[in-house]
């Protein structure tokens, strides 16, 4: 197949950012990925369209209707008596509502630490060996199917942007499995076109800012 017919290479990274690509062929398309920039900022191009159909909706205020029907739900049976509410009442209907906000409000802060961009590392032979998961100032990392690491040894990831050049994103924890605290400048980094590759270095990481050992597994990070 010739990967450089412009509307192949178009049709080939909207499928991959909409998800639609089948595992054997998501798998080809993230090794021609690891060698072509011109092919990771056109799957950049459709991630970035495709998350503007994910924003926020304005904030809109609630009806007095709407929050006259949830009261009603919480405390029928006194809120349609006609004789005058007393102050217990009203205490149990405002602790329902303040139970209710705090709900909504811990919602929204779990939804704002979900996953927005992940990746499946690959070994050579082209298994599953590690899941990543870029959050808002952290990755998650989780071993699939990791080789054993000698104890006076690390895994080390790295982000491989355009440029080729690799940037060190932090020691993975031992067993493969944790979270990899990110700093602003590794932060900024996430969401660009940029590629996974994770590599065997001396005990805390490589000394040099570069990769010294093998490169184990490698994968593309994508926009979930």
């Amino acid at each position: 197949m010739n990967y450089q017919t412009p509307p192949l290479r178009r049709a080939l990274a909207a499928d991959y950012a909409i998800g639609l690509m089948p595992t054997a062929a998501r798998r080809r398309f993230e090794q021609l990925l690891l060698e072509d920039a011109a092919l990771r900022a056109e799957l950049a191009h459709w991630q970035d369209s495709l998350v503007s159909l994910t924003e926020s909706l304005p904030e809109q205020p609630v009806p007095e209707h709407v929050w006259e029907g949830i009261t009603a739900r919480i405390e029928p049976q006194v809120l349609h008596v006609p004789e005058k509410r007393s102050f217990w009442s009203w205490t149990r209907v405002t602790a329902a509502l303040c139970s209710l906000l705090l709900i909504v409000f811990l919602s929204m802060l779990y939804n704002r630490d979900e996953a927005r961009y992940s990746a499946t590392l690959l070994s050579a032979d082209a298994q599953p060996a590690l899941k990543v998961e870029a959050h808002g100032n952290f990755l998650n990392v989780e071993p699939l199917k990791l080789a054993a690491v000698d104890p006076g040894r690390s895994l080390e990831l790295w982000a491989i942007p355009a440029d080729g050049k690799p940037i060190s994103l932090g020691v993975i924890p031992a067993g493969g499995k944790g979270k990899v605290e990110l700093s602003d400048a590794q932060k900024a980094l996430i969401g660009k076109p940029i590629a996974l590759a994770v590599s065997l270095e001396p005990k805390g990481g490589s000394p040099t800012g570069q990769p010294t050992g093998p490169v184990l597994y490698q994968g593309a990070l994508a926009a979930l």
